[in-house]
């Protein structure tokens, strides 16, 4: 049997999560085009919406709106757009008149693969050619690819593709999953495959998929340049058209494909990012949803270790979808927001007494302004506080930590240091303290009304609100610079945070810093003992 294998270029549509299908008209056009000359075999030109087009956006309300943007099509291409099941109203599309698409994908979820096909058929019955998308295929037993299969032969679509919707599959999973959907499939339904990249396994599934189906069916791969879609991304388009032609002698022309990433993906990549990363990999591990990730990020800037656990926490149901306010529940229990500190606050105030503190942060001034530092050491003899990350120049009483990354980093390298020095943790670390450890409690310390709420700096002025000292120096509160390691003392200091709008980042500090020394301005003297560009 003589079969075809195709490429399925779904940029303009996946990749509309990334930019909320903001490609802009030069973008959507030329995308097009180059696609187009490089022979792409599947053009999916975006979604179909309830809402009204608006100009430079690849969400559309008819098939005619994308006329704008391909007003002459290649005959021997196909021109398709993607609908969710129940998100659109099939009263608004028109019976099919081969002007601007010629095909309709419909997506639906594990459980509602009937009331998918049933939208298809409806959609086919109006001249469209139809595929089908079943979303988290991983999740269909053995039983349920046969009744699926059952279901599609009957609708006979274009296709029917498998889609790793979390990033989830291993090669077995793929086997299994193929192995029955081919074998029950009728021969004229072409098999498709979409896979994200949560396990970095994107690419090398993509050859597996090729290698078992290539001449027992016609098959079809998606893919989008330079890999553009929600979180870890999908799988490159250049790296699959590429091996294609190395494998399949298929004849996808590289420097079109090229020209277009050149053209039109690098002021995406400025605005926008995506791609493997291990809070990602977290989503792929535990099969969930990637707006969980994104808002633990967004909302906690979550280190690797407590996502993993909150997911964890997480039943398999509800981390296939996104209910932010059991995320934030899972999270508040994750950092023990009802351990009890009175004792360690009645230790540490023993501790400092009616002395005078200093707070050394870890900006880079801490070592360029040394002499100031050990000027107001001498004159001031004050306890001293290391905030988040220890400074060899200096020979502290206490380490203040509030991540468990800082708190792993100094013990690794500053061995000796860290020893040597008691310290303060929040109870997000841990909860049981060892002999040269007080924990406090973590939601006493912060304040949830800004994106960064849990500057280190001023939380530890919290803490030393909460202990009632009445005058504290600061040093090393500097502001976050265009490259990360120009920020810190130690350039090789972990980052606590994945985004790169510092100047965003610093505007919030000075906001915290604002409503803390107003808080404050008849209980505490605090002096900046290094230069900061914040201000009292």
């Amino acid at each position: 049997m003589k079969t075809t294998i195709k490429l399925l270029d779904c940029t303009l549509r996946d990749g509309a999560y990334v930019n909320n299908s903001n490609f802009g008209v030069p973008c959507i056009q030329g995308i097009i085009k180059k696609s187009e000359k490089a022979n792409i075999d599947v053009i999916e030109c975006g979604w179909l919406k309830n809402d009204p087009h608006q100009e430079g956006s690849s969400y559309y309300h008819i098939p005619d709106d994308m006329l704008k943007y391909c007003s002459k099509k290649d005959p021997s291409k196909t021109y398709v757009v993607m609908i969710d099941w129940d998100r659109y109203d099939l009263d608004t599309l028109p019976v099919c008149d081969g002007k601007s698409i010629d095909a309709v994908r419909v997506v639906f979820p594990h459980g509602k693969h009937r009331e998918g096909i049933s939208v298809a058929s409806k959609i086919k019955e109006k001249g469209y050619k139809v595929f089908l998308q079943a979303a988290n295929t991983l999740a269909y037993s053995n039983k349920d690819l046969i009744e699926l299969a059952e279901c599609v032969n009957k609708l006979s679509p274009v296709a029917l593709s498998v889609v790793d919707t979390f990033g989830a599959m291993y090669p077995d999973d793929l086997d299994r999953i193929v192995n029955i959907l081919s074998s029950e499939l009728d021969s004229n339904i072409a098999l498709g495959f979409h896979s994200h990249n949560n396990l970095q396994l994107s690419f090398s599934l993509c050859i597996h998929f090729a290698s078992m189906l290539y001449g027992k069916r016609d098959i079809m791969i998606d893919s989008t340049l330079c890999g553009m879609g929600r979180g870890a991304g999908n799988t490159p388009t250049e790296l699959v058209a590429n091996y294609l032609n190395q494998k399949y002698h298929k004849n996808y022309d590289m420097n079109e494909i090229f020209d277009a990433i050149d053209m039109y993906m690098p002021t995406i990549q400025e605005k926008y990012k995506w791609g493997y990363s291990t809070p990602y990999c977290i989503a792929g591990m535990y099969q969930c949803h990637v707006n969980n990730i994104a808002y633990l990020l967004k909302n906690h800037r979550t280190n690797s270790r407590d996502m993993h656990n909150i997911i964890d926490s997480l039943s398999v149901s509800d981390r296939r979808k996104y209910d932010y306010d059991l995320l934030e529940t899972k999270y508040l229990e994750n950092q023990a927001a009802k351990f009890r500190d009175d004792d360690s606050i009645e230790r540490l105030k023993e501790a400092i007494g009616s002395r005078k503190v200093l707070l050394i942060g870890p900006g880079k001034t801490t070592k360029d302004e040394f002499d100031l530092i050990d000027t107001y050491i001498k004159k001031n003899d004050p306890v001293i506080i290391f905030v988040n990350a220890l400074n060899p120049l200096y020979k502290g009483d206490f380490l203040f930590l509030l991540s468990s990354i800082r708190y792993d980093y100094a013990k690794e390298v500053y061995k000796d240091q860290f020893k040597a020095t008691r310290k303060i943790l929040l109870s997000n670390i841990k909860q049981d303290a060892l002999d040269d450890e007080i924990i406090i409690n973590y939601e006493s310390v912060i304040k949830r009304k800004w994106v960064y709420f849990d500057n280190a700096i001023i939380t530890c002025l919290r803490l030393m609100n909460r202990l009632a000292v009445k005058r504290v120096g600061v040093a090393g509160l500097d502001e976050f610079r265009s490259n990360y390691n120009e920020s810190y003392a130690d350039e090789y200091l972990p980052t606590l945070t994945t985004e790169h709008d510092y100047n965003f980042l610093n505007k919030e500090i000075q906001s915290i810093l604002d409503d803390f020394l107003a808080a404050v301005k008849d209980t505490m003297d605090i002096e900046f003992v290094t230069t900061t560009v914040f201000k009292r």
